[in-house]
């Protein structure tokens, strides 16, 4: 078995994280399963996906004795990333763009991340807030809606419950704010156009774990993202 462990679901299919990696790949992490993990000795841990709605979520204090053994511990894109924010100073290793946007306090609310999925399949049944605020940006640059209609649906996606954010209630707000045509070209763009940016963060996530001498920044820069365009999310 290796001794590489990879925690994921929703933001990335544990079928397609088994063909990007050789590490052995659970379902997400809740609170007790890294210490179930200890007899096995790991070497890394990347951790994408937790439950927190479902179970208890992992605690930084679960995390804290891997790292003082030496072991490496990645997170990216959804709890992953949020763990990663409170234990980069301890060694935690963040990758990506959402673990950038809470680390440096353009996002700050935990259920930017969040979504309801199928236990089962991990089928995602409603939207996470970070990646529709990159779907309407890049919607933006598209002429699809004007900046003000995007921050519009923004704010009002983010005052409903985070299983209530489905892409149905997101093309429901945006003919409220700028009528039937607009939601036609949304509705088009979404199938064919929009980032998904949890899933960018888990692969990158995999791409650093693969190759651990890269580091978390240099898979940033690898990806294109810029830091430039993260505050730029915070002005919309």
């Amino acid at each position: 078995m290796s001794r590489t462990f990879l925690f994921t679901g929703p933001s990335l299919h544990p079928d397609l994280a088994r063909n990007l990696s050789n590490a052995t790949v659970l379902p997400p992490i809740k609170r007790g399963d890294l210490e179930r993990l200890r007899s096995l000795e790991p070497e890394t841990i990347g951790i994408i996906d937790g439950e927190f709605y479902q179970n208890l979520a992992v605690t930084p204090k679960e995390i804290l004795p891997f790292l003082e053994r030496g072991v490496r511990v990645y997170g990216a894109s959804s709890m992953g990333a949020l763990r990663a924010v409170e234990l980069h100073r301890y060694g935690m290793i963040g990758v990506g763009r959402v673990f950038r946007l809470f680390r440096s306090g353009i996002l700050d609310a935990d259920d930017e991340v969040a979504l309801a999925y199928s236990p089962s399949t991990y089928e995602a049944l409603s939207e996470p807030l970070v990646n529709t605020r990159y779907a309407l940006r890049a919607a933006v640059r598209r002429n699809v809606l004007t900046r003000a209609e995007a921050a519009e649906a923004i704010a009002r996606l983010k005052c409903a419950y985070f299983p209530e954010r489905t892409r149905a209630l997101l093309l429901s707000i945006v003919q409220e704010i700028a009528g039937k045509e607009a939601v036609a070209r949304v509705r088009g763009f979404l199938q064919n156009g929009a980032p998904n940016v949890k899933e960018q963060d888990a692969r990158l996530l995999i791409a650093a774990i693969s190759v651990p001498s890269m580091g978390a920044s240099r898979s940033a820069e690898a990806c294109g993202f810029q830091a430039s365009e993260d505050r730029h999310l915070a002005e919309e």
